[in-house]
């Protein structure tokens, strides 16, 4: 369970986040229930955010990289510089980055203040996700599995789970590696060999070079060298909240004070305080708009 919440060993790990945990189990009504996308991410979360955007006035750039945050002589944002040369103006900014590119990112001027200063408290994990597709069905089960692997912090039979990949002969095993420092740099058929090594001893009778035994289809290997931020003891105090000492410059990301932690459903949480406290700002007259009562334009 460790490894799930954080992709670290537990003995590293801050036992701040398993307590916490366990408590949005035991507390809240749906604390312990495992939900799956009924199909691919890009489809079926991104795509209708995307189209909620864009149905009420708003844009999404897609292959648009942040190059530089403009500034102002107070330090305020005076504009974001895509790396075309675009630049975007805006009467609030918000950085939804993960905490590693958000601190290469950062302006000059920003990095000696305390409340920016904390985030080199905070650095990312690595960590691996694999898909596997075997010529046949696995015994598993219709859930998300911790594993006693010290490779494989978690699995799910995406073929019993997920509608978008339901397959009655076939099972596609997602897993979680991790912890992966030691594999992040390998190549994908050394990873994938680990992996197979490993899901032989979870699958004993079911998987192996032994004639009869489900044999590997196709595997695609997703490497991310920093992901969520390294939960080890100590690391609350650097965890900053969604409003920064920059008047028009807001954070979210699962890095941000929130209650769940560091994972997706903490990276909504944080989107959604952030929202809030733009809209606090906003009623205390804290924020400079452009014309009209409302700010008209918000860089994310």
């Amino acid at each position: 369970m460790a490894k799930a919440l954080n992709f670290i060993d537990p003995d590293n790990l801050s036992m701040t986040v398993v307590l916490t945990a366990l408590n949005r189990f035991l507390q809240e009504t749906h604390g312990s229930k495992m939900a799956f996308l009924d199909g691919p991410p890009p489809t079926r979360l991104c795509q209708p955010m995307v189209d909620y955007i864009t149905k009420n006035g708003g844009s999404v750039y897609l292959e648009k990289r942040l190059k530089k945050i403009h500034t102002n002589s107070d330090g305020s944002v005076k504009h974001y510089e895509f790396n075309d040369g675009e630049i975007v103006e805006a009467d609030v900014y918000v950085s939804s980055m993960p905490v590693d590119p958000l601190k290469l990112m950062l302006p000059n001027s920003w990095k000696s203040m305390p409340y920016f200063d904390k985030l080199n408290g905070l650095n990312g994990v690595p960590v691996i996700n694999i898909h596997i597709w075997f010529d046949k069905k696995l015994s598993t089960v219709d859930h998300l599995l911790f594993s006693r692997s010290p490779l494989l912090s978690v699995y799910a039979d995406m073929s019993l789970t997920c509608k978008g990949y339901r397959d009655d002969d076939k099972s596609m095993l997602e897993l979680v590696f991790a912890p992966a420092k030691e594999y992040i740099g390998r190549s994908d058929d050394e990873i994938i060999e680990a992996t197979m090594a490993e899901l032989t001893k979870l699958f004993p009778n079911e998987i192996g070079p032994e004639e009869g035994k489900a044999k590997v289809e196709k595997f695609h290997v997703v490497k991310t060298p920093l992901s969520v931020y390294e939960a080890t003891p100590g690391r609350e105090e650097y965890r900053p909240g969604q409003t920064t000492p920059v008047g028009n410059f807001f954070l979210a990301g699962c890095f941000t004070k929130q209650k769940y932690l560091a994972s997706m459903e903490g990276a909504t949480f944080s989107g959604k305080l952030c929202a809030q406290q733009i809209a606090e700002a906003f009623l205390e007259g804290k924020i400079k708009l452009g014309e009209g009562q409302l700010p008209n334009k918000v860089a994310v």
